[in-house]
């Protein structure tokens, strides 16, 4: 299985989403809470290009937000990259 990686914070109701549709998904991810460790917001921006969140990432690539996770499930993509397919 890839190595996923989101970062959030606990109140964004677009990370909430984000980790329901992993959870849905069975998938195992690590979360940095950058509302609790803000050292790493410098990380996720410079990593994704951006500076909202959630950032999500699945092995090196960049997958975005929310929305993006959501289209490319509804593709019937995301499957494919998380290795469920």
């Amino acid at each position: 299985m890839p190595n996923v990686v989101i970062y959030s914070t606990g109140t964004c109701p677009y990370c909430v989403r984000a980790r329901g549709l992993l959870d849905k998904k069975g998938v195992t991810y690590t979360e940095h809470r950058i509302d609790l460790e803000p050292d790493l917001r410098p990380t996720m921006e410079q990593l994704s290009g951006r500076t909202s969140v959630p950032q999500i990432f699945i092995d090196d690539f960049h997958v975005g937000g929310f929305d993006d996770l959501s289209e490319l499930d509804m593709e019937g993509r995301l499957d494919q990259l998380l290795g469920l397919a």
